[in-house]
Protein backbone atom coordinates (compact mmCIF):
# COMPACT_ATOMS: atom_id res chain seq x y z
CA UNK A 1 0.00 0.00 0.00
CA UNK A 2 2.89 2.46 0.51
CA UNK A 3 3.79 1.97 -2.83
CA UNK A 4 0.69 2.46 -4.31
CA UNK A 5 0.17 5.92 -2.39
CA UNK A 6 3.41 7.12 -3.17
CA UNK A 7 2.83 6.90 -6.75
CA UNK A 8 -0.97 8.36 -6.09
CA UNK A 9 1.00 11.03 -4.54
CA UNK A 10 3.57 11.64 -7.47
CA UNK A 11 0.72 11.68 -9.68
CA UNK A 12 -1.62 14.56 -7.87
CA UNK A 13 1.37 16.49 -7.86
CA UNK A 14 2.16 16.81 -11.34
CA UNK A 15 -1.82 16.72 -12.19
CA UNK A 16 -1.81 20.24 -9.99
CA UNK A 17 1.41 22.03 -11.81
CA UNK A 18 0.59 20.24 -15.38
CA UNK A 19 -3.54 21.12 -15.31
CA UNK A 20 -2.67 24.97 -15.35
CA UNK A 21 0.37 24.76 -17.57
CA UNK A 22 -2.28 23.05 -20.19
CA UNK A 23 -4.25 26.10 -20.05
CA UNK A 24 -1.39 28.59 -20.54
CA UNK A 25 -1.92 29.39 -24.17
CA UNK A 26 -5.51 30.61 -22.95
CA UNK A 27 -4.14 32.61 -20.17
CA UNK A 28 -2.13 34.10 -22.42
CA UNK A 29 -4.83 35.29 -24.47
CA UNK A 30 -7.44 36.68 -21.53
CA UNK A 31 -4.93 38.58 -19.54
CA UNK A 32 -3.44 39.74 -23.04
CA UNK A 33 -0.10 39.35 -22.06
CA UNK A 34 2.65 39.85 -24.37
CA UNK A 35 6.16 37.71 -24.86
CA UNK A 36 7.88 39.60 -22.10
CA UNK A 37 5.17 39.49 -19.88
CA UNK A 38 4.14 35.72 -20.00
CA UNK A 39 7.34 34.15 -18.26
CA UNK A 40 6.20 36.54 -14.95
CA UNK A 41 4.00 33.52 -13.89
CA UNK A 42 5.80 30.73 -14.58
CA UNK A 43 8.98 32.78 -12.67
CA UNK A 44 6.71 33.39 -9.93
CA UNK A 45 5.60 29.94 -9.42
CA UNK A 46 9.63 28.69 -9.46
CA UNK A 47 10.61 31.26 -6.95
CA UNK A 48 7.68 30.85 -4.19
CA UNK A 49 9.07 26.98 -4.18
CA UNK A 50 12.32 27.86 -4.00
CA UNK A 51 11.79 30.22 -1.28
CA UNK A 52 10.50 27.49 1.17
CA UNK A 53 13.15 24.69 0.01
CA UNK A 54 15.96 25.42 2.73
CA UNK A 55 12.92 25.03 5.33
CA UNK A 56 11.33 22.22 3.93
CA UNK A 57 13.72 19.53 5.32
CA UNK A 58 13.16 20.69 8.66
CA UNK A 59 9.47 21.21 8.34
CA UNK A 60 9.57 17.29 7.26
CA UNK A 61 11.63 16.14 9.78
CA UNK A 62 9.68 17.77 12.38
CA UNK A 63 6.12 16.81 10.81
CA UNK A 64 7.07 13.98 8.56
CA UNK A 65 6.18 13.12 5.33
CA UNK A 66 2.18 11.86 5.87
CA UNK A 67 1.15 15.12 7.68
CA UNK A 68 3.27 17.65 5.58
CA UNK A 69 1.84 16.07 2.40
CA UNK A 70 -1.59 15.88 3.57
CA UNK A 71 -1.50 19.91 4.86
CA UNK A 72 0.23 21.05 1.60
CA UNK A 73 -2.26 19.37 -0.39
CA UNK A 74 -5.09 21.78 0.48
CA UNK A 75 -3.03 24.67 0.22
CA UNK A 76 -2.32 23.78 -3.47
CA UNK A 77 -6.07 23.67 -3.85
CA UNK A 78 -6.05 26.54 -2.70
CA UNK A 79 -3.76 28.08 -4.94
CA UNK A 80 -5.14 26.26 -8.22
CA UNK A 81 -8.44 27.74 -6.84
CA UNK A 82 -6.94 30.90 -6.81
CA UNK A 83 -6.03 30.75 -10.11
CA UNK A 84 -9.17 29.14 -11.34
CA UNK A 85 -11.05 32.60 -9.92
CA UNK A 86 -8.27 35.26 -10.95
CA UNK A 87 -8.58 34.04 -15.00
CA UNK A 88 -12.36 35.03 -14.53
CA UNK A 89 -12.61 37.65 -12.53
CA UNK A 90 -9.46 39.18 -10.99
CA UNK A 91 -6.22 39.26 -12.82
CA UNK A 92 -3.50 39.92 -9.58
CA UNK A 93 -5.86 36.91 -7.97
CA UNK A 94 -4.35 34.54 -10.18
CA UNK A 95 -1.03 35.78 -9.47
CA UNK A 96 -1.27 35.13 -5.90
CA UNK A 97 -2.50 31.70 -6.26
CA UNK A 98 0.58 30.63 -8.77
CA UNK A 99 2.98 31.86 -6.00
CA UNK A 100 1.13 29.91 -3.35
CA UNK A 101 1.14 26.96 -5.26
CA UNK A 102 5.37 26.90 -6.06
CA UNK A 103 5.13 27.22 -2.65
CA UNK A 104 3.30 24.40 -1.47
CA UNK A 105 4.78 22.66 -4.33
CA UNK A 106 8.52 23.33 -2.82
CA UNK A 107 7.14 21.53 0.48
CA UNK A 108 5.37 18.72 -1.37
CA UNK A 109 8.51 17.88 -3.71
CA UNK A 110 10.57 17.29 0.12
CA UNK A 111 8.39 15.01 1.87
CA UNK A 112 7.18 12.23 -0.77
CA UNK A 113 10.53 12.15 -1.91
CA UNK A 114 11.80 11.58 1.80
CA UNK A 115 8.76 9.20 1.82
CA UNK A 116 9.70 7.83 -1.59
CA UNK A 117 13.35 7.45 -0.28
CA UNK A 118 12.21 5.51 2.87
CA UNK A 119 10.25 2.88 0.86
CA UNK A 120 13.17 2.31 -1.93
CA UNK A 121 15.14 1.34 1.02
CA UNK A 122 12.78 -0.72 2.45
CA UNK A 123 11.93 -3.28 -0.39
CA UNK A 124 16.24 -2.93 -1.30
CA UNK A 125 15.42 -2.02 -4.89
CA UNK A 126 15.86 1.46 -7.31
CA UNK A 127 12.55 2.72 -7.35
CA UNK A 128 12.71 6.54 -7.36
CA UNK A 129 12.56 6.99 -11.11
CA UNK A 130 9.77 5.15 -11.38
CA UNK A 131 7.90 7.13 -8.45
CA UNK A 132 9.08 10.45 -10.50
CA UNK A 133 7.74 8.57 -13.59
CA UNK A 134 4.03 8.91 -11.39
CA UNK A 135 4.65 12.12 -11.41
CA UNK A 136 5.29 12.67 -15.25
CA UNK A 137 2.00 10.33 -15.84
CA UNK A 138 0.09 12.78 -13.94
CA UNK A 139 1.42 15.85 -15.99
CA UNK A 140 0.65 13.69 -19.04
CA UNK A 141 -2.77 13.35 -17.89
CA UNK A 142 -2.95 17.03 -16.85
CA UNK A 143 -1.63 17.67 -20.20
CA UNK A 144 -3.86 15.65 -22.19
CA UNK A 145 -7.03 16.58 -20.05
CA UNK A 146 -6.01 20.12 -20.74
CA UNK A 147 -5.62 19.54 -24.53
CA UNK A 148 -9.15 17.88 -24.78
CA UNK A 149 -10.63 20.88 -22.56
CA UNK A 150 -9.19 23.57 -25.13
CA UNK A 151 -10.77 21.40 -27.79
CA UNK A 152 -14.30 21.30 -26.70
CA UNK A 153 -14.16 25.12 -25.45
CA UNK A 154 -14.50 24.05 -21.45
CA UNK A 155 -13.80 27.21 -19.52
CA UNK A 156 -10.50 27.46 -17.76
CA UNK A 157 -12.15 28.22 -14.33
CA UNK A 158 -14.14 24.92 -14.34
CA UNK A 159 -11.33 23.10 -15.50
CA UNK A 160 -8.73 24.34 -13.39
CA UNK A 161 -10.84 24.70 -10.17
CA UNK A 162 -12.33 21.10 -10.43
CA UNK A 163 -8.52 19.44 -10.60
CA UNK A 164 -8.37 21.80 -7.04
CA UNK A 165 -11.41 19.99 -5.51
CA UNK A 166 -9.72 16.51 -6.75
CA UNK A 167 -6.53 17.02 -5.50
CA UNK A 168 -7.07 18.38 -2.11
CA UNK A 169 -9.55 15.61 -1.81
CA UNK A 170 -7.27 12.69 -3.00
CA UNK A 171 -3.86 13.60 -1.80
CA UNK A 172 -4.61 13.14 1.93
CA UNK A 173 -6.77 10.12 1.55
CA UNK A 174 -3.50 8.45 -0.33
CA UNK A 175 -1.44 9.84 2.20
CA UNK A 176 -3.01 7.88 5.09
CA UNK A 177 -1.40 4.77 3.54
CA UNK A 178 2.44 6.28 4.01
CA UNK A 179 4.85 4.56 6.01
CA UNK A 180 4.80 5.51 9.99
CA UNK A 181 6.94 8.72 9.53
CA UNK A 182 10.44 7.86 8.22
CA UNK A 183 11.56 11.48 8.38
CA UNK A 184 10.36 12.40 11.81
CA UNK A 185 12.15 13.33 15.16
CA UNK A 186 11.30 10.42 16.37
CA UNK A 187 13.98 8.04 14.34
CA UNK A 188 16.39 11.08 13.47
CA UNK A 189 18.65 12.86 16.30
CA UNK A 190 17.61 16.76 16.19
CA UNK A 191 21.87 17.07 15.25
CA UNK A 192 21.07 16.05 11.58
CA UNK A 193 18.40 18.37 11.03
CA UNK A 194 19.31 21.04 8.68
CA UNK A 195 17.90 23.89 10.46
CA UNK A 196 19.86 23.33 13.47
CA UNK A 197 23.02 22.02 12.40
CA UNK A 198 23.48 22.50 8.14
CA UNK A 199 25.93 19.81 7.69
CA UNK A 200 24.63 18.50 4.53
CA UNK A 201 25.41 21.55 3.17
CA UNK A 202 29.24 21.55 4.04
CA UNK A 203 29.37 18.19 2.03
CA UNK A 204 30.99 18.82 -1.16
CA UNK A 205 29.48 15.35 -3.08
CA UNK A 206 25.33 16.57 -1.90
CA UNK A 207 26.42 20.25 -3.98
CA UNK A 208 28.25 18.47 -6.97
CA UNK A 209 24.63 16.29 -7.04
CA UNK A 210 22.59 19.37 -6.82
CA UNK A 211 24.11 21.25 -9.57
CA UNK A 212 23.63 17.81 -11.82
CA UNK A 213 20.03 17.87 -10.90
CA UNK A 214 19.81 21.60 -11.11
CA UNK A 215 21.49 21.04 -15.06
CA UNK A 216 18.53 18.61 -15.48
CA UNK A 217 16.20 20.44 -13.56
CA UNK A 218 16.50 23.71 -16.08
CA UNK A 219 16.26 21.48 -19.36
CA UNK A 220 12.91 19.72 -17.82
CA UNK A 221 11.68 23.06 -16.75
CA UNK A 222 12.14 24.76 -20.08
CA UNK A 223 10.91 22.08 -21.63
CA UNK A 224 7.40 21.86 -19.29
CA UNK A 225 7.06 25.57 -19.92
CA UNK A 226 7.87 26.72 -23.32
CA UNK A 227 6.96 24.13 -25.83
CA UNK A 228 3.48 24.45 -26.21
CA UNK A 229 4.13 28.08 -26.48
CA UNK A 230 7.10 27.71 -29.15
CA UNK A 231 5.27 25.48 -31.32
CA UNK A 232 2.62 28.04 -31.59
CA UNK A 233 4.11 30.96 -31.96
CA UNK A 234 6.83 29.72 -34.28
CA UNK A 235 4.83 27.19 -36.39
CA UNK A 236 1.73 29.66 -36.52
CA UNK A 237 -0.68 26.12 -35.60
CA UNK A 238 -3.77 25.74 -32.63
CA UNK A 239 -2.97 25.79 -29.14
CA UNK A 240 -3.86 21.99 -29.04
CA UNK A 241 -1.14 21.21 -31.55
CA UNK A 242 0.98 23.13 -29.27
CA UNK A 243 -0.39 21.17 -26.17
CA UNK A 244 -0.09 18.22 -27.70
CA UNK A 245 3.84 19.10 -28.60
CA UNK A 246 3.80 19.30 -24.78
CA UNK A 247 1.73 15.97 -24.25
CA UNK A 248 4.66 14.44 -26.35
CA UNK A 249 7.30 15.77 -23.99
CA UNK A 250 5.47 14.63 -21.30
CA UNK A 251 5.28 11.04 -22.46
CA UNK A 252 9.06 10.76 -23.41
CA UNK A 253 9.63 11.98 -19.61
CA UNK A 254 7.44 9.17 -17.87
CA UNK A 255 8.77 6.33 -20.20
CA UNK A 256 12.20 7.31 -19.48
CA UNK A 257 11.28 7.33 -15.71
CA UNK A 258 9.78 4.06 -16.06
CA UNK A 259 12.41 2.41 -17.90
CA UNK A 260 15.27 4.27 -15.39
CA UNK A 261 15.66 1.12 -12.95
CA UNK A 262 16.71 -0.89 -16.09
CA UNK A 263 18.89 1.49 -17.56
CA UNK A 264 20.74 2.63 -14.01
CA UNK A 265 21.29 -1.48 -13.14
CA UNK A 266 22.91 -1.54 -16.90
CA UNK A 267 24.79 1.10 -17.05
CA UNK A 268 25.25 2.44 -13.30
CA UNK A 269 24.46 6.47 -12.55
CA UNK A 270 27.14 8.00 -13.78
CA UNK A 271 27.33 6.38 -17.12
CA UNK A 272 23.20 7.39 -17.26
CA UNK A 273 23.50 10.57 -16.66
CA UNK A 274 26.26 10.79 -19.22
CA UNK A 275 23.81 9.94 -22.29
CA UNK A 276 20.56 11.35 -20.93
CA UNK A 277 22.58 14.68 -21.15
CA UNK A 278 23.55 13.85 -24.66
CA UNK A 279 19.87 13.02 -25.66
CA UNK A 280 18.39 16.59 -23.96
CA UNK A 281 21.18 18.18 -25.93
CA UNK A 282 20.21 16.82 -29.37
CA UNK A 283 16.49 16.88 -28.62
CA UNK A 284 17.04 21.07 -27.82
CA UNK A 285 19.05 21.65 -31.07
CA UNK A 286 17.31 19.59 -33.16
CA UNK A 287 13.29 21.67 -31.20
CA UNK A 288 14.87 24.94 -31.65
CA UNK A 289 16.60 24.30 -35.58
CA UNK A 290 14.72 21.86 -36.79
CA UNK A 291 12.97 23.18 -40.40
CA UNK A 292 9.58 21.67 -39.70
CA UNK A 293 6.63 20.75 -37.09
CA UNK A 294 7.60 17.21 -37.07
CA UNK A 295 11.38 17.84 -36.26
CA UNK A 296 9.86 19.70 -33.41
CA UNK A 297 7.94 16.77 -32.20
CA UNK A 298 11.11 14.62 -32.68
CA UNK A 299 13.06 16.92 -30.50
CA UNK A 300 10.53 17.10 -27.75
CA UNK A 301 10.69 13.49 -27.38
CA UNK A 302 14.38 13.38 -27.53
CA UNK A 303 14.71 16.57 -25.11
CA UNK A 304 12.01 14.54 -22.36
CA UNK A 305 13.80 11.67 -22.58
CA UNK A 306 17.23 12.94 -21.46
CA UNK A 307 15.73 15.09 -18.79
CA UNK A 308 13.70 12.49 -17.26
CA UNK A 309 16.56 10.73 -15.18
CA UNK A 310 18.89 13.57 -14.07
CA UNK A 311 16.89 14.87 -10.83
CA UNK A 312 15.18 10.91 -9.35
CA UNK A 313 18.77 9.44 -9.64
CA UNK A 314 20.28 12.67 -7.97
CA UNK A 315 18.21 12.50 -4.85
CA UNK A 316 18.35 8.82 -5.12
CA UNK A 317 21.64 9.06 -4.52
CA UNK A 318 21.10 11.55 -1.42
CA UNK A 319 19.29 9.44 0.25
CA UNK A 320 21.87 6.50 0.60
CA UNK A 321 21.99 7.33 4.24
CA UNK A 322 18.44 7.22 6.12
CA UNK A 323 19.70 9.23 8.85
CA UNK A 324 20.78 11.97 6.96
CA UNK A 325 18.02 11.50 3.82
CA UNK A 326 16.17 14.53 4.69
CA UNK A 327 18.74 17.04 5.05
CA UNK A 328 20.40 15.75 1.63
CA UNK A 329 17.28 15.86 0.16
CA UNK A 330 16.57 19.54 0.99
CA UNK A 331 20.22 20.38 -0.23
CA UNK A 332 19.44 18.69 -3.80
CA UNK A 333 16.19 20.21 -3.92
CA UNK A 334 17.39 23.15 -3.05
CA UNK A 335 19.79 23.88 -5.64
CA UNK A 336 18.49 21.84 -8.30
CA UNK A 337 15.10 23.32 -7.91
CA UNK A 338 16.87 26.86 -9.40
CA UNK A 339 16.29 25.28 -12.83
CA UNK A 340 12.75 25.43 -12.34
CA UNK A 341 14.01 29.09 -12.05
CA UNK A 342 16.05 29.34 -14.88
CA UNK A 343 13.72 27.71 -17.32
CA UNK A 344 11.17 31.17 -17.39
CA UNK A 345 13.95 33.74 -16.42
CA UNK A 346 16.22 32.33 -19.35
CA UNK A 347 13.71 34.24 -21.34
CA UNK A 348 11.64 37.25 -19.25
CA UNK A 349 14.88 38.60 -17.99
CA UNK A 350 16.28 39.22 -21.17
CA UNK A 351 13.03 40.33 -22.98
CA UNK A 352 12.89 43.27 -20.09
CA UNK A 353 16.20 44.11 -20.77
CA UNK A 354 16.86 44.18 -24.14
CA UNK A 355 19.38 41.78 -24.14
CA UNK A 356 20.50 39.05 -26.69
CA UNK A 357 18.44 36.01 -25.52
CA UNK A 358 19.78 31.66 -26.06
CA UNK A 359 16.70 30.06 -25.09
CA UNK A 360 14.31 28.14 -26.99
CA UNK A 361 11.38 30.32 -26.54
CA UNK A 362 13.81 33.64 -27.65
CA UNK A 363 13.86 31.99 -30.88
CA UNK A 364 10.57 32.39 -31.94
CA UNK A 365 11.29 36.40 -32.72
CA UNK A 366 12.83 35.44 -35.93
CA UNK A 367 10.10 32.97 -36.63
CA UNK A 368 6.80 34.65 -35.00
CA UNK A 369 5.82 36.92 -37.85
CA UNK A 370 5.34 37.00 -41.62
CA UNK A 371 6.73 39.62 -44.21
CA UNK A 372 4.51 40.85 -47.02
CA UNK A 373 5.50 38.83 -50.64
CA UNK A 374 8.30 40.22 -52.25
CA UNK A 375 10.61 40.32 -49.36
CA UNK A 376 10.22 44.10 -48.02
CA UNK A 377 8.11 45.54 -45.74
CA UNK A 378 5.75 48.30 -46.86
CA UNK A 379 6.18 51.43 -44.66
CA UNK A 380 4.32 54.78 -44.74
CA UNK A 381 6.42 57.43 -45.55
CA UNK A 382 6.88 58.96 -42.29
CA UNK A 383 8.62 56.68 -40.86
CA UNK A 384 11.77 57.49 -42.36
CA UNK A 385 11.33 61.38 -40.93
CA UNK A 386 11.24 59.67 -36.97
CA UNK A 387 14.85 59.81 -36.22
CA UNK A 388 14.46 60.24 -32.70
CA UNK A 389 16.71 57.55 -30.29
CA UNK A 390 13.34 56.69 -28.22
CA UNK A 391 11.25 55.90 -31.47
CA UNK A 392 13.75 53.62 -32.49
CA UNK A 393 13.83 51.90 -29.21
CA UNK A 394 10.84 51.55 -29.51
CA UNK A 395 10.47 50.49 -32.83
CA UNK A 396 13.11 47.91 -32.29
CA UNK A 397 11.13 45.72 -29.49
CA UNK A 398 8.25 45.17 -32.00
CA UNK A 399 9.54 44.96 -35.15
CA UNK A 400 13.20 43.51 -34.83
CA UNK A 401 12.87 41.11 -37.89
CA UNK A 402 11.79 43.95 -39.96
CA UNK A 403 14.66 46.28 -39.87
CA UNK A 404 16.32 43.58 -41.28
CA UNK A 405 15.16 45.09 -44.97
CA UNK A 406 14.91 47.68 -46.43
CA UNK A 407 11.32 50.06 -46.60
CA UNK A 408 9.12 49.83 -49.78
CA UNK A 409 7.31 53.18 -49.95
CA UNK A 410 3.44 52.88 -49.83
CA UNK A 411 1.52 55.04 -52.15
CA UNK A 412 -2.08 56.29 -51.64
Amino acid sequence: MAVRSTYLVFAALGLAGATWVSRLPQIRERMDLDAASVGLPLLLIAVGGVMVLPLAGTVVTRRGPRRTVSAVAVLVGIGLGAVALGFAFWPPLLFTGLFLLGTATGFWDVAVTVHAAAVERRLGRVLMSRFFAGFSLGTLTGACLGALMSALRVPVGLHIGAVAIIVTLLTPWAARSFLSEPGSTARSPRVNMPGAVPGAWREPRMVLIGLVALAFALAEGAGSNWISLAVIDRHHTTAAVGTLAYAAFLTAVTLGRWLGPVIVDRLGRPATLRAAACSASLGVVLFACGPGLWTGFAGALLWGAGSALGFPVGLSAGSDDPARAAARVGVITSIGYCGFVGGPAADWIPRRTDRPRTGVAGGRGSHGRLRRPGGRRPCHPADRTRTSGRHRIRRARTLSTQRRTPCRPVHP
